[in-house]
């Protein structure tokens, strides 16, 4: 079995051993936060760890009310600059915890008296040891390039410090339902290989999605870019239709992400546009009256919490990326060019 097969299908039981192992740990950092009072939330991140800190700034903004940007790396290293911290709850996030830029900006933001957590996969690694707090991933050596499972990890961690911070009992009980949600997912994604052959010759495509899942489409977005080394552009419903949808001809490739929630009729309505200007729509979702509007459906289960949705909407864009690659001819465990630890400055 390929290295990316197993973790993908390893993130039930990653999921369970993060809720089981770290809730303690999540309540903790939830206790020390509400005593030092943030003004905002900055995290700092790069690639697929990014991508987890849009799904925070949509979550801990609704559900928590809490201010949420996203910090720029270059601002500390490049140009040597120290914006006003002092007054943050600053997060870092990385797989490995060993990425020199955010750690930059987390140590940067704790010299001036910001209160500091790292999530990283790693207890070991330097942003691991530099932070306030830490929040370990818990999900064992992760071998391929292409992050799968430490990236539902970090939506998870981030979901149990949401939820750790606003005491919600009903909260808690829906993660605690997640490992089998994400089992569930798994099952329903199986046909995907089946169908994705006939996408072996297109050279770019486009994912959208809006509110907590636009973080979903920057996710797929980039394991299709990793993976089939074709250009895929991300976007959010709103911003595609201010200009982009004009890249929409017969045939083009569309994986539109739309589980139930706030923004599902603007995606539908989004859905029937793409049809009328006849783009291939390859749908996620949990509503079946989509699949009347898509060339393949690919579903979610039936009770899932918009609010947790994208653990499990981002898995059957994996394994359409990863098959896809197959499909392809690539080499899918160490993509051209690519590395599990990347350095930038």
């Amino acid at each position: 079995m390929l290295h990316i097969e197993r973790e993908i299908a390893e993130q039930p039981e990653v999921i369970r051993r993060l809720l089981a192992q770290e809730t303690g740990t999540a309540e903790r950092i939830a206790q020390a936060i509400r005593a030092f009072d943030p003004a905002f939330i900055m995290i700092a991140a790069r690639g697929t760890s990014d991508n987890a800190a849009r799904y925070a700034q949509y979550l801990l903004g609704i559900h928590n009310n809490l201010p949420v940007a996203l910090a720029t790396p270059s601002v500390h290293t490049l140009y040597k600059a120290q914006p006003n911290l002092s007054r943050a709850l600053m997060i870092g996030i990385s797989q490995s915890g060993q990425s020199t830029d955010v750690g930059q900006v987390v140590a940067d933001a704790k010299a001036q008296g910001a209160l500091t957590l790292t999530i990283t996969n790693d207890e070991g690694s330097p942003m691991a040891k530099m932070a306030d707090y830490h929040l370990s991933l818990r999900c064992g050596e992760e071998v391929s390039v292409a992050a799968t499972k430490t990236y539902t990890a970090q939506l998870v961690a981030i979901a149990m410090l949401s939820a750790a911070l606003s005491s919600d009992s009903a909260a808690q009980a829906e993660l605690q339902k997640l490992p089998d949600l994400v089992a569930q997912t798994l099952d329903l994604s199986a046909p995907v290989r089946d169908w994705v052959q006939r996408y072996r010759y297109i050279e770019s495509m486009a994912v959208i999605g809006r509110g907590y899942n636009y973080s979903t489409a920057f996710e797929i977005s980039i394991k299709i870019k990793e993976l089939c080394y074709i250009t895929c552009e991300q976007y959010s419903e709103a911003d595609f239709r201010h200009g982009p949808i004009a890249i929409i001809q017969p045939g083009f490739p569309v994986i539109v992400v739309a589980p139930r929630g706030k923004p599902f009729e603007l995606m539908r309505d989004l859905l029937a546009e793409l049809n009328k200007r006849k783009a291939e729509c390859l749908v996620i979702s949990d509503d079946p009256d989509l699949a009347d509007q898509a060339q393949y459906f690919m579903p979610l289960p039936s009770d899932l919490p918009e609010w947790l949705s994208p653990v499990c909407a981002v898995i059957p864009g994996q394994i359409f990326a990863k098959n896809l690659a197959l499909t392809k001819g690539h080499t899918v465990d160490r993509p051209e060019g690519l590395t599990k630890v990347t350095f930038t400055q």
